[in-house]
């Protein structure tokens, strides 16, 4: 008999294992008194009942996952030492986990929204989590902004709702953010389903090999459903019928037996090119271009498994990019150096320090040895394991080897902007994508983007006009047309 079998037959019990005599009826005193105190069943399933819920997470709060496979499909063992991707047909156990990004945990997936794509490989040197979206760059570049921008994506503290005076000020005066804006309100803005839209690894992480050789490296999962996009009409149906479209397609399409698959592949850039690479390779609102680094096919991404549990495997599952394995590691992106340590804290405040222990979120093919100890939950796994390191009674200690390769540094401490390299401004690639729309990819976005502008108060024409002149400067014909659409919508509010 299985766990879940036992918990779903047999006798009801307290939280302390005792047999519940009467579950519909509470102790009183007498037919039709008040409650007693000592019925402790009744407090225990009320206080149990009020702490259901954690923290939801501030960003990426809805979201749905699944477990699967990958299995490698190219040989990089030039390029890395990771084991998992030591061998063409190896395959490696996979938690992945989909989400929209500004919206709470009770908000509707068929939104505009980039879309989380935190995938958990949980391979034979520990787990490796690549944390990415659906789109390869982002809005900001530094992490000191992120809480800044992520509060113009939340409720205004006034108003208690979303405001378009806070979204477009905000990007207008982060002009970075312009390429992102235009794949966000874009045909891609709002995929049809999860199975239906790419991933990215986004940022930029280094591989380094047997040998101590390093490249930089940047992550793609191409569909293998193909692209499916929902117009903003369609989207704003589709979100009042069914909130949770994605997460039921999900869901009924592994049901079926139709798993979804991704073909995984990387750029690869050396740290000679990087050096002298037109735009900064480690700027998280630009892309590589592919003509520059091909796309090298590493692999197969196969979900193949429903989670059992929402809240235990989805709600409380936890990634960090500052999950890495030997032979992978960070690149100076600024953005992901921010997120190395956010994203755990993050856990840390909202599951709990022990949050690695559950089932979800503990190696599946290896044993994590830490010195860590107690702390809420803690369960006592290390028994009279001394707690130290370097200890002579024969606990875990340290290889010595290097996870990745050291590269050098120079210059001051301080507050530096990112280096500027041949090509880098925030308009270029913006302007890019622009010009590779056809006509009737660029009548939607003006589209999009007119409707969301024209939200802006009628007093504060200044945050209007910023924000069309970012576009304006990526493309002039992108910001006449924007330009002339959003003055017919606010000449009719």
């Amino acid at each position: 008999m299985t766990a879940q079998d036992e918990y779903a037959s047999g006798t009801l019990t307290t939280e302390a294992g005792a047999p519940v005599a009467d579950n519909q009826n509470t102790e009183t005193a007498g037919v039709g008194g008040p409650l007693l105190f000592q019925d402790q069943y009744l407090f225990e399933k009320l206080a149990h009942f009020n702490r259901e819920r954690i923290p939801e997470r501030v960003v990426h709060a809805r979201g749905a996952g699944a477990y699967g496979t990958f299995t490698v499909t190219g040989d990089v063992t030039k390029y890395t030492k990771a084991k998992f991707l030591s061998e063409i047909g190896k395959q490696t156990e996979v938690f992945l986990r989909f989400s929209t990004v500004a919206g709470s945990l009770g908000s509707a997936d068929a939104v505009r929204d980039p879309r989380g794509f935190a995938v958990k490989f949980y391979t034979e040197e520990g787990n490796y989590d690549l944390v990415g979206n659906n789109t390869p760059v982002f809005f900001i570049k530094d992490a000191s902004k992120f809480p800044d921008f992520i509060h113009t994506q939340k409720r205004d503290p006034y108003t208690g709702s979303q405001e378009a005076d806070n979204v477009w000020d905000f990007w207008g005066l982060s002009p970075e953010s312009t390429h992102q804006v235009t794949w966000l309100h874009g045909d891609r803005g709002i995929p049809a389903s999860y199975r239906h839209m790419d991933g990215f690894g986004s940022h930029t992480y280094q591989w380094m090999n047997a040998e101590g050789d390093y490249v930089w490296v940047k992550y793609h999962f191409k569909t293998d459903q193909g692209i499916k996009n929902l117009t903003a009409e369609e989207a704003d149906v589709l979100a009042g019928k069914d909130p949770d479209s994605h997460q039921r397609d999900l869901r009924e399409a592994i049901e079926r037996g139709e798993f979804p698959s991704w073909t995984v592949s990387v750029q690869i850039m050396t740290p000679e090119q990087a050096k002298t690479y037109r735009f900064n390779p480690f700027d998280l609102t630009k892309v590589w271009s592919q003509k520059d680094f091909p796309r090298i096919e590493i692999g197969k991404l196969e979900l193949n498994r429903n989670p059992e549990n929402i809240f235990a495997e989805v709600e409380q599952a936890i990634f960090s990019p500052a999950h890495f394995v030997p032979g992978i590691g960070p690149s100076p992106d600024k953005m992901l150096q921010g997120r190395l340590f956010a994203y755990a804290d993050a856990h840390r405040y909202r599951v709990g320090v022990n949050a690695d222990h559950l089932p979800v979120n503990q190696p599946h093919a290896t044993i994590a040895k830490t010195h860590g100890r107690d702390g809420a939950m803690y369960d006592g796994r290390h028994g009279r394991a001394k707690n130290y390191e370097p200890n002579s009674f024969g606990g875990p200690s340290q290889t010595g080897e290097r996870l990745w390769a050291q590269i050098p540094v120079q210059g001051t401490a301080g507050n530096h902007a990112a280096p500027l390299h041949a090509e880098d401004n925030d308009f270029v690639q913006a302007g890019n994508l622009y010009r590779l729309m056809s006509e009737e990819e660029k009548a939607r976005l003006i589209n999009n983007l007119a409707n969301a502008i024209a939200g802006v108060s009628k007093d504060r024409e200044d945050i209007v006009a910023r924000a069309i002149n970012n576009f304006r400067q990526a493309d002039e014909e992108y910001g006449a047309r924007l330009e002339a659409a959003v003055k017919e919508r606010r000449a009719g509010l």
